[in-house]
This record gives C-alpha cells, structure tokens and sequence, in this order.
C-alpha cells in the first residue's frame, strides 16, 4: 500500500494567497524528504468565502519540488467541466515532467454553481465525463485519433508531447453510488474512494466496483485509492482538538452541497463532533491510532491512500508537525507491517 498526502489548497478568503502558497510549498518539501509516496491534489471552483488553487496549474508546479521520486494524482479533476482535448495534453505534460509518475483522477461534480460558471449543463455530467475518458484514453495512447461524439468531434489528432507511461498513465474514476462504481469498474484503470464513507460502507461499494470489474471481463484494478482524513499528534485529545474546528467546516460544506453519508450533531462540542465523525470512518489519534486505521484500510483492499492532513484555516505549525509524525513513526511501521503481510 502506497502512502500519499492530499494537499490543501483551499483557504479563507482573508488569508494571503501568496503566504499560503509559501506554505505549500514548506509542507510539500518535508513530505518529499520523509519519503512519502505520492502528492494528490483536488479541485473546486466558486467557493464562497475561500480560494482554491487551480488544480492543474498547482500540479505543474509541484512536479518540479518531486524530483522524480513522488507519484502526482489528482483527486479529482472534475471531468465534466473541462475539455478533454485539452486535459489530455496538459496530463501528458505533467506525465513527462514528473518522470512517469502522474495518475489522473476525475470525478463528475455536484456543485450546481461550479456547472452554471462553466457553461455546461449538469444534466449532462455523466455523458460529458465517459465520453471525455474514452478521449483521453485514446489521445494517451494513439496517434491520428477521429472522434465523433456527442460533445466533441475532431479528426486525426495527436498530442505532444506523449506521456512517458506506456501504455499511457492510469484513469482513475471516483465514485460512491452503485451506479457511479460500476461506470468507474468498467471505463477507467482504478477507483478513487470517498474520504466520508466508514469501513462498512467502503467494503460495500467495493464489492460491487471489483464485481463489475469481473463482469465485465476485466482483471482486477490495479489502483484503488482513497482519500483519507488522518490528524496525527502524541495522543487522541490533541489530534481532536488540532483538527476538530477545520475537518468540521469541512464537512459542513460537503452536506450543505449535497454530500451522501454525513451527519454533525452541533450540540456537541467540537472535539465530540469529530470523534463520533471520525468513529470508524477516519485515523484521528496517536500514532499508534493511526497506525491501526491506516491497516485497516490496506485489509480492505485499499493500495494507495491519498492523506489529508490539513484543512482550511489550520495552523501551519500544526500541519507541520503532523506530517512529521506520521512519516517518522506511522510511514516506516505501515510499511513494515505491510511488507510483512500485515
């Protein structure tokens, strides 16, 4: 199981883009040096009272702090909402400055506004993003490629540069519902995984993507991510009490937009909110803690978890010293548990 770090990149509105990009930056380079696996990134448009870095611009840059030894993934690019054409050539791009090592995750979107901003009618989602997978598997893959969809229509083209992976990096689809798995099990490479789903739910949901993987005659997918909330620090109380105000809003965004599966009792105080959240469902606690929570996942069939470790408004000092533990003490003990058939 590969360990990956989903990076913030939405912030209060107030808060200098520029001081928060400096940031980034920090975190990003003491994850390299710790030796994590991968760097993922998410994307989001027209966000009241915060801004969010552009997913695909911030990935361009981020490859150049990689070096080559990280995997980038994003989780997700929001498929519907974009030209396919485009996105190929700009993953194709990212493949070849990051040395082979990007992963393109995409997912439909829900928020009504982010489809209203861009023109595209969310009726059309589902379409838009299975037609828009079939073209960048192609443009991935072949040369003199004719398409005629029913969204876009072109003739003999070919991208370049090609990406470095052969045949062409993977296509991940996130998806939480029966219908959304089995699309994903049968167009695309891999699955992403909610972050808001508990261990029951993940096991349903993947039960019905590897089933439609078989029945539809495909092997088993070699890329089941997830997306992660993980709050290291020495013990429960501090992890609950560094993460409970900002994974909170969080998640109160993700219902008011419609998310499946979460429910916050606001009577409760912050760090009694998050514990029954995270019950279960996220790796909130000591080292030890999450040591547990992050191999109950790899039981589960999990092999790459993208972490989130930070959410927006959380201190940097706080975020920093995070990820330094999990990647002193829960990274090396993963792997090893993990290497030895956990």
């Amino acid at each position: 199981m590969k360990l990956g770090i989903y990076l913030n990149s939405q912030h209060p509105y107030d808060r200098d883009p520029a001081r928060c990009w400096a940031e980034t930056l920090e975190q990003v380079r003491l994850i390299r040096k710790l030796g994590f696996d991968s760097l993922w990134g998410g994307e989001h448009h027209i966000t009241p009272g915060f801004h969010y870095f552009p997913l695909m611009s911030m990935m361009q840059r981020l490859a150049a702090e990689t070096e080559g030894t990280m995997n980038l993934g994003t989780n997700i690019v929001l498929l519907p909402l974009h030209n396919p054409v485009e996105m190929a050539e700009i993953g194709a791009f990212l493949d070849v400055i990051s040395g082979g090592k990007f992963m393109l995750g995409v997912g439909l979107g829900y928020r009504p506004e982010e489809f209203q901003a861009f023109g595209v009618n969310i009726k059309q989602r589902v379409s838009r993003m299975a037609e828009g997978v079939e073209i960048i598997r192609r443009l991935w893959s072949e040369t003199n490629v004719t398409h005629k969809g029913r969204y876009w229509q072109f003739e003999n083209a070919t991208i370049g540069p090609p990406p470095l992976q052969k045949p062409r990096p993977p296509i991940l689809i996130a998806a939480q519902v029966e219908e959304s798995l089995k699309r994903a099990a049968q167009i695309a490479d891999g699955w992403c995984a909610v972050s808001s789903t508990t261990l029951e739910e993940t096991v349903k949901d993947s039960e019905i993507y590897k089933k439609a993987r078989a029945d539809a005659g495909l092997p088993p997918a070699e890329h089941i991510v997830r997306l992660y909330e993980v709050a290291c620090a020495p013990d429960e109380e501090t992890a609950l009490r560094r993460a409970a105000p900002f994974v909170l809003e969080k998640y109160a965004a993700y219902t008011s937009w419609g998310l499946l599966g979460v429910n916050l009792n606001k009577s409760d105080a912050p760090e009694a909110q998050l514990k029954k959240l995270a019950a279960n469902r996220f790796g909130i606690g000591s080292p030890a803690h999450v040591t547990e929570a992050l191999m109950a996942q790899h039981r589960l069939g999990i092999n790459h978890l993208t972490m989130r470790v930070s959410w927006p408004g959380m201190k940097q000092d706080d975020i920093l010293a995070g990820i330094e533990l999990l990647g002193r003490e829960v990274l090396p003990e993963v792997r090893r548990r993990v290497e030895a058939g956990g």
